[in-house]
């Protein structure tokens, strides 16, 4: 999956003009990414919360659902570098038919399930955007897909009932809450208990897509390493280094952040909106983030890589760090932020070291200070945990001094 999102990368190195040109098309290439990368997330995140929630693995037809959505995902899949050439209805029509498949597959498992036909109808609106964005001229198409995104948040996760709207009391307007009560109303436990998660099933399904994602990274270095033409310094600096990095980025998230999250979403009784906040929004970026790190690595390890292979590299490390949230703790002092932002630049400008070093001694300086960083964020991680223990809502960093707490 990744390859088929961030390969025209590669191609964009290859087109003649002004190198300013070229970074710029790099990076606007990698902003498409994203975006295509976000629908196929949702997708996944679809057959997940199904399972979660309605489905059951052992019975003969859910599976049959699981493999029937195989198809047109792997399809857009193959029809994901379409869409960077201004052809994407082949990745639209196979998402609107995935989509089909998720609400056959919510109303057969969820039949008799309050709130399911709500999801089915969901789907099925979705699909309809999707096939009609296949006949729809850019832009407008990349809004159909936003639209169909932000509809299908709103009913799997953050769909209250209409009690963020209305208060409980004869039904009048409440006055607008503030940020630090939006964070603690994240912990109190779902009002309608038929649309909880259950924390366990989720942390482990989003660790094994972190898992993949991680592997895309791992054949990637093997793969590049392997093209190198001899066995040099080169060659074992990038194939260590690689490795060394994938480990650490490894280490960061099963060690700390999936820990963490999961104790999160525990202590609120599967809030469905915490599960948003944590997973399904909150998991987007560092997702993406290693496919980031990838295809850096993977233009690094070539014979005369490009400059921006380093800045994907440490661009992506960047947002893994800021998205898995493993350095948040409870209200700090001022330096301690202060110190936090300063490691982050620092991440991002350790690309400039290919303006001295070769790349692939850059990919190792990269790995060492990746290591660096998980073990920080393994201290972090036991003091986080503690404070869960006792304040919960010290996770979002809410004042002390808050009139609402």
């Amino acid at each position: 999956m990744g390859r088929a999102v961030l390969r025209p990368d590669l191609r964009v190195r290859r087109q003649p003009g002004d190198a300013r040109d070229r970074r710029r098309a790099e990076w606007a290439h990698v902003a498409a990414a994203l975006g295509l990368f976000a629908t196929l997330w949702w997708t996944w995140i679809g057959f997940a919360l199904l399972y979660n929630r309605v489905g059951d693995d052992t019975r003969v037809a859910d599976r049959l659902f699981v493999l029937a959505g195989t198809v047109p995902c792997a399809i857009a899949a193959t029809q994901a570098h379409h869409a960077f050439d201004g052809h994407p209805a082949g990745f639209a029509g196979a998402l609107a038919g995935v989509r089909l498949i998720l609400a056959a597959a919510h109303w057969w498992s969820g039949r008799g399930k309050a709130g399911v036909r709500k999801i089915t109808w969901g789907y099925t609106a979705s699909a309809v955007l999707f096939t009609l964005s296949a006949f729809t001229p850019q832009p407008w198409v990349f809004v159909l897909w936003a639209f169909a995104l932000v509809q299908e948040a709103g009913f799997l996760l953050l769909d209250d009932g209409g009690q963020r709207r209305r208060g409980r009391h004869g039904g009048r307007d409440t006055p607008r809450p503030s940020r630090a009560a939006k964070m603690r109303s994240l912990l109190a436990p779902s009002g309608n208990p038929g649309r909880a998660v259950d924390p366990g099933h989720l942390s482990e399904r989003f660790g094994l897509f972190m898992i993949l994602l991680l592997g895309e990274l791992v054949i990637t270095v093997g793969g590049a390493a392997l093209d190198r033409p001899d066995d040099d310094l080169g060659y074992w600096l990038a194939l260590i280094g690689g490795l060394v990095l994938a480990g650490a980025l490894w280490w960061v998230y099963f060690t700390s952040a999936a820990e963490i999250y999961e104790r999160m979403l525990g202590l609120s009784g599967g809030n469905p909106a915490l599960a948003y906040f944590l997973y399904a929004g909150g998991h987007l970026l560092p997702a993406f983030s290693l496919l980031l790190v990838a295809a850096g690595v993977d233009l690094s390890l070539h014979e005369s890589p490009p400059v921006a292979g380093a800045w994907f590299i440490t661009a992506g490390l960047t947002a893994y760090l800021m998205g898995t949230r493993v350095f948040s703790t409870q209200p700090r002092k001022w330096y301690m932020n202060l110190l936090q932002f300063a490691a982050l630049a620092a991440t991002v400008n350790l690309a400039l070291l290919r303006h001295v070093l070769s790349a692939p001694a850059v990919v190792a300086v990269i790995a060492v200070w990746a290591v660096g960083s998980a073990a920080v964020s393994a201290r972090v991680r036991n003091g986080v945990l503690e404070d869960l223990s006792d304040n919960p809502a010290s996770f979002f960093r809410t004042s002390e001094r808050d009139p609402e707490a």
